[in-house]
C-alpha cells in the first residue's frame, strides 16, 4: 500500500481483493492475490481510512476454479458477503462487489450447466445475507472473459496420415501442432468440443491425435467426459477434417502479434542481434510493444 501511496498524487477510488481459500484439490491452500478474510477490516482501518488519497469502492471476490454449484463455492461466497457487510459498517463509500472466476463454457456435447439458476442463486444469497446483517445490497460486477468470447473461436485441422504404433494405438497425424495452435490443450490439459467435419456416415475407430512436431507432448488423446477419441476410420484416399470448437480466448481478442496479452501484460520486445567480421554486435528492433492507445483503439475507444 505504501508503494501505491507514493505513486499517486490525487484522490482515487480503489478496491480490495479477497485472498480466497482454494478448493481441496488445488495445488495451494490460499491464493497469493489479495488479503485474507480476517485481515480486511483491519487493513482498511489502518491503511485506507486515514489516507485522504484513497476511497474504497469495491470488494473483489475471485474463485480460480470458477462459478460452480458446489458446497465449496457457496461457502466461499457466504464468507465474502459477510466480510462485505462487516466492512461496509466501517466504510460507507463501499458499494460494489466484483464476482470473478468465470462461468464455464460448453466444452463437450454432453455439457449441462444451468446458468439461470446459478445467477439467480448467487444474487439471492447475496441479498439474503445482506438482509440478515442489515446492509444495503452491493452493485454487482463480473469479469467472465472466457465465457464472453469462448464461442468466437474454432480450429480446423486435416488428418494427413495415420501411424499404427502397436496393436492398440492408432495415431492420426494432423497438419499442425497443438502446442502452437491449441496451447491450452497442451499447457493446462483443457478439453474442447471436437467433431469430425466430414465422413460422418463412415465406420468409426478409436484414435490418438498427434501434432506434426517432434515433441512428445504434442498430442490430444481424450474428450471431456471420455477417455478416448473416436473419428471416422482413416482412408488415405479420402481427406479427413476435424474441428475444435469454443477455443476463443479473451487475451487474443486484444493482442495480435506483439500486442498486450493476458491482464494487459505486453508481449516482450523482439530484438535481432547480429555481429560483423570485427565482432561488433548490433541490435535492431524487430517488433515493439503494443501501447495502451492502440489497445483501446482495437476495443473501439
Amino acid at each position: 500500500m505504501a508503494d501505491l501511496d507514493e505513486a499517486i498524487r490525487r484522490k482515487i477510488q480503489i478496491g480490495i481483493r479477497i485472498a480466497s481459500e482454494e478448493s481441496p484439490k488445488f495445488d495451494f491452500y490460499t491464493s497469493r492475490l489479495g488479503i485474507g478474510y480476517k485481515d480486511i477490516v483491519n487493513f482498511y482501518n489502518e491503511s485506507i481510512k486515514t489516507n485522504p488519497k484513497f476511497e474504497l469502492k469495491m470488494l473483489h471476490f475471485f474463485i480460480n476454479t470458477g462459478v460452480s454449484d458446489s458446497a465449496y463455492y457457496w461457502n466461499e461466497l457466504a464468507k465474502c458477503v459477510t466480510v462485505y457487510c462487516e466492512l461496509k459498517k466501517h466504510c460507507p463509500t463501499l458499494d460494489s462487489l466484483n464476482i470473478g472466476g468465470g462461468l464455464p463454457i460448453k466444452n463437450s456435447l454432453s455439457f449441462n450447466y444451468d446458468y439461470e439458476y446459478m445467477i439467480e442463486e448467487i444474487i439471492s444469497q447475496i441479498k439474503s445475507r445482506c438482509d440478515e446483517m442489515n446492509t444495503k445490497e452491493p452493485n454487482l460486477f463480473t469479469e467472465f472473459g472466457s465465457f464472453t468470447v469462448g464461442e468466437s473461436g474454432a480450429a480446423i485441422y486435416q488428418v494427413v496420415d495415420q501411424k499404427r504404433q502397436n496393436d492398440r494405438e492408432r495415431w492420426n497425424m494432423i497438419d499442425s501442432s497443438f502446442m502452437t495452435t491449441l496451447p491450452d490443450a497442451w499447457a493446462i490439459n483443457k478439453k474442447f468440443i471436437m467433431l469430425a467435419i466430414n465422413n460422418w456416415e463412415k465406420e468409426y475407430e478409436r484414435v490418438l491425435l498427434g501434432g506434426v512436431t517432434c515433441d512428445s507432448d504434442d498430442f490430444y488423446n481424450s474428450e471431456e467426459g471420455s477417455n478416448a477419441i473416436y473419428l471416422p476410420r482413416y482412408n488415405k484416399d479420402v481427406p479427413q477434417y476435424i474441428g475444435f470448437f469454443h477455443t476463443g480466448a479473451y487475451q487474443e481478442s486484444l493482442a495480435g502479434y506483439g500486442g498486450i496479452q493476458h491482464c494487459l501484460t505486453p508481449a516482450p520486445k523482439h530484438i535481432v542481434l547480429s555481429h560483423n567480421d570485427h565482432g561488433e554486435i548490433k541490435s535492431k528492433l524487430f517488433a515493439k510493444e503494443q501501447d495502451y492507445k492502440s489497445m483501446l483503439e482495437i476495443l473501439g475507444y
